[in-house]
């Protein structure tokens, strides 16, 4: 058994596991690809100027700086965007994430007030948004880069009704891709 089904309780369903949107890695590519690329430049330039020992402690530096930048810039974010779990179950939304530190909240469904989202329109064309949920005692919580927000919105809204038609012995279908029937 996987991740998240690991966290889940006795016969508790899985409904959603989404990763943050993928727009949270486009710095880091366009850092691997610049910094690469001066890089390159900069051994073409140690290679071409410099000669012997120089060279070689040049050259060096230059891996050096360039390995630096890359595990600060891209390798980080790609690790937090990896280890970075938005979950939904009949029964609770979980977050997870971290790398050495790992931090985790589960909200209950019957806790649930209140699901919004925002998103502008940049946020509107690549499909992601900002899920805020209220629970009934603490302040509410923001959850940045969901893609397809407004359908998550959606089947997170739906799920935290079902849990309330439930407790009055009705209940709603979730169909295979998780849409509310």
């Amino acid at each position: 058994m996987g991740y998240p089904e690991d966290v889940l309780a006795p016969e508790e369903q899985l409904i959603l596991h989404r990763h943050p949107h993928w727009k949270m890695l486009f710095w880091p590519i366009v850092t691997l690809i610049v910094a690469t690329a001066l890089a390159g430049f900069a051994g073409g330039i140690a290679s071409r100027k410099a000669e012997g020992t120089a060279r070689t402690t040049l050259l060096i530096a230059v891996l050096v700086i360039w390995l630096v930048i890359i595990v600060w810039r891209c390798v980080v974010p790609v690790l937090s965007w990896k280890t970075t779990h938005f979950i939904i179950t009949e029964r609770r939304v979980l977050v997870r994430q971290g790398v050495l530190t790992h931090t985790g909240i589960d909200i209950p469904m019957s806790r649930i007030s209140s699901v919004q989202f925002r998103h502008g329109l940049f946020d509107r064309m690549l499909g992601t948004g900002t899920l805020i949920i209220e629970s009934s005692s603490s302040e509410p919580l923001e959850f940045d880069d969901i893609p397809a927000v407004q359908k998550v919105h959606a089947l997170l809204y739906h799920q935290v009704f079902d849990v309330e038609q439930s407790d009055n012995g009705r209940g709603a279908r979730w169909d295979e891709r998780g849409d509310y029937r």
